[in-house]
Parts: C-alpha cells; structure tokens; sequence
C-alpha cells in the first residue's frame, strides 16, 4: 500500500486549485466514524486551517512542488480516502489538555500543542510524537506511513469504546504490541508507543488493588512491547527476574511465549526447544512473523 500511495501521488503534476471537500469538525463524530471505518485520525488545530498549509508533493518527473493543503482537491481525496480528516475547534483546547496532563511526557504534551498534523487513534491518542524537521512536510511519506488500516484492533477498539477498565485497557495494548508486528518498520515504534500509552492506563486501574497476578499482566506486557522491537536480549534479562514458579497460570502462555521467541530469535534453538511445546499455534504464528520482521 506504500508503494501505492508514494506512486498516486507521483501524478500531481499542475494540478488545479479548487475548493477542497470539508473536513469534520466535531472530534467525536469523526472518532465514531474513524471507527467503522477502521481508520486513523488526520488532526489539525481550528486556527492553523485558516492559514496556507504548505506542502512538498512530487510531478511526474521527480521535481517536488509546494502546494496548499486546504486547496488540492486532489490531495484532499486521498487525504480522505485513508483517514478522517477533522479541524479541532480550539474552544476545545482545555478540555483535550486535561485529559492528558500529567500523563504524557513533555514530547507528546508539546505535539499536542503545535500547528502541525497530528494522526490520532480514534481515542483521540496521538501516534505521530516523533520529532522531524523539515521546511515542507512531504506529504506523500507521509500518508504513506500513517494509512494504516485498523480493522486488526476491531474487536478490542470496541470493547474500549464501550468499558474503559483494566480489562479494556489491557486487552487493547496487547493488541496494539501485535498491531506493531503487521506495519512498516518506520512506524512500528511509535505503535509501540501507543500499546505502552493503554498499558499504563490499565496500570492505572488498578494502582490500588494488591493483586499480584495483575501487575504481572502488565510486567509481561512491556517485556511483550520490547520483543516486537526484535531486542531479544533485553527481554531475556528482564525474564530472567520472574520466578517462573510464580508466574500465574493465567500468564504461563504468555511467559513461554515470550521465551521461546527471544530465543529464536537469537537463533538459539537449544533454549527455545524447552519452550517450544508450551507456545500455542496461534503464538508460533505470532513468533514466527515477529522473527521474519526483525531477521
């Protein structure tokens, strides 16, 4: 689909300048709408729409050419063909920003705040926090990095719609760590980031409850978020300070999964024999493509 994207708007040409199809402007009915649509979010602040955009798009043959993002009906099209596109009022700054203040590091506190675009999940979570710099976004990389199909979290997305709890929390960041396995190695990390953003929340849910077979969902899972990154070492060493004797049997599957594929991918086959019988077929298949992406 990268490919697809990068070479469709290769075509831009001279292109014309007309008045581009409106974007949204209620963040929750584009939320809703990003969900059955199984698309990400395309934010921008109210007061940056009213402004030249500027964006590099490339001719025919290779020469890039600054247009305004709000008047390429062309670019606008395929801005909507892969995501929600929606103007936040900033009548709604205050209430967005306390919904994250002091949960998020100064990183992402200072994308929220800037005039640049902002791709969101549809819980309104930003991806993009990573910094760039540039004169002009180039605006085909762009896209093609960020139109992800999300039809993979369906299941989870809905139960997080609709209950925000430990469980929902949980299962969701679990599903954004195997989401990270399934995209492009230049957004993998900040998917990542995103499952890390919904497990501290779970950890949240339950800061005040003891229950030791918990926090050992949530310790499992981090280890979990470095093993799709391919650091195979360092969820070793991290495994290496549970006592398998007290890993609950509700985290057995996932305590051997996470062994045998650090394993195999160490190319270490006498250690991952120990756990190859314990590791389901579902989660051979889930070693096996986290292996062929970080081989």
């Amino acid at each position: 689909m990268k490919k697809t994207i990068l070479i469709g708007l290769l075509f831009f040409g001279s292109l014309s300048v007309c008045q581009s199809q409106e974007w949204m402007t209620s963040l929750d009915v584009a939320k809703s709408l990003a969900f059955v649509q199984d698309k990400l979010l395309f934010v921008i602040w109210e007061d940056v729409s009213y402004q030249e955009f500027h964006v590099i798009v490339k001719k025919e043959n290779g020469t890039p050419e600054v247009v305004n993002l709000f008047e390429n009906e062309i670019l606008n099209e395929i801005i909507w063909e892969h995501f929600v596109p929606v103007i936040i009022s900033e009548h709604n700054y205050q209430a967005l920003f306390n919904e994250i203040k002091g949960k998020r590091s100064q990183l992402y506190i200072d994308k929220f705040n800037d005039d640049t675009i902002k791709i969101m999940d549809i819980n309104g979570q930003i991806i993009n926090t990573t910094l760039e710099y540039y004169d002009y976004l180039d605006i085909a990389e762009f896209i093609a990095k960020y139109a992800l199909n999300t039809s993979f979290l369906k299941e989870e997305l809905a139960f997080y719609r609709e209950q925000q709890d430990f469980n929902s929390a949980y299962h969701l960041a679990s599903q954004y760590a195997d989401f990270s396995v399934h995209v492009n190695d230049d957004v993998k990390p900040e998917i990542v980031k995103l499952s890390n953003y919904y497990l501290s929340e779970a950890e949240g849910f339950i800061a005040n409850d003891n229950s030791v077979i918990l926090k050992q969902k949530i310790e499992l899972q981090k280890i979990k978020q470095a093993l799709v990154l391919g650091k195979a070492k360092k969820v070793l060493r991290q495994l290496k300070r549970i006592d398998s004797a007290k890993v609950d049997a509700s985290n057995e599957a996932l305590f051997a999964f996470l062994n045998f594929t650090a394993y195999i991918l160490l190319k270490d086959e006498t250690n991952a024999s120990i756990w190859r019988s314990k590791v389901s077929l579902v989660n051979l298949k889930k070693a096996n493509l986290i292996v062929k992406n970080n081989s």
